[in-house]
């Protein structure tokens, strides 16, 4: 088991966002998150990447993994798509080292992620040239630099046209086929009910968590994917 969380509880602003959360991660798995806005989901990831602590409840990591260990790729912003840098300084940045300090190793890990990604012919090219679909496959880059194991995925195609979307959910699956465990938040429920091995659903502290199958007989959770999710 990569991720246990137990009877999570959090607080924003005074508010109760999550309660009673309770979900596991194993080695391979899909997991999608969904929910609407303000359910909590922005919370549970920086939980996950260690920056926010529970009112209640744990998180236990196993089978060696940190959470600097997780790949992250963020939610598009305009600050982030108009980064003063070039592709590769950006992908580099994934490492765990600091710049002028990377080792021949991550540079060599920097290029391998960049060819997987399809953006070695842009190593040199200002990001904030790039097109939408550029900038996440190199942001995806940047994530694979910082971890061999599980890649956290926050909202990867939000602001994508339909075609770059589905060209980025096939990379993401290729990553996951290839043995990366991956946690994905979305609003596309209908997509995620395609590739989750397992659905978090966060909802009015009626949280659902279970393989995708099971997900699919909740009534309450089916009432969400055919339509509530336009809202997120």
């Amino acid at each position: 088991m990569l991720i246990k969380c137990e009877d999570l509880s959090f607080e924003y602003e005074g508010r109760q966002v999550l309660s009673g959360l309770t979900f596991h991660v194993d080695e391979g798995d899909f997991l999608c998150v969904v929910g609407e806005n303000g359910s909590g989901k922005s919370t549970l990831v920086k939980a996950l990447l260690g920056l926010k602590k529970p009112q209640r409840g744990s998180i236990e990591f196993g089978d060696g993994l940190k959470p600097t260990q997780i790949g992250y790729l963020p939610q598009r912003t305009e600050a982030q798509s108009d980064f003063p840098a070039s592709v590769r300084e950006v992908v580099l940045s994934g490492c765990r080292s600091r710049a002028p300090f990377h080792t021949r190793a991550e540079k060599t890990r920097c290029a391998d992620n960049m060819k997987l990604m399809g953006i070695d012919s842009l190593a040199s090219r200002s990001f904030r040239e790039l097109s939408g679909g550029q900038q996440q496959r190199v942001l995806l880059a940047r994530a694979l630099c910082g971890t061999e194991r599980l890649l956290l995925l926050d909202e990867p195609t939000a602001g994508l046209d339909p075609i770059v979307t589905r060209e980025l959910y096939s990379v993401i699956d290729a990553l996951h086929e290839k043995g990366i465990t991956v946690i994905m938040v979305t609003h596309d429920v209908v997509e995620a009910l395609e590739k989750a091995t397992h659905m978090l659903h966060l909802h009015d502290n009626h949280n659902f968590f279970g393989p995708t199958g099971d997900y699919l007989e909740c009534d309450d959770c089916r009432r969400f994917s055919g339509g509530e999710h336009r809202h997120d």
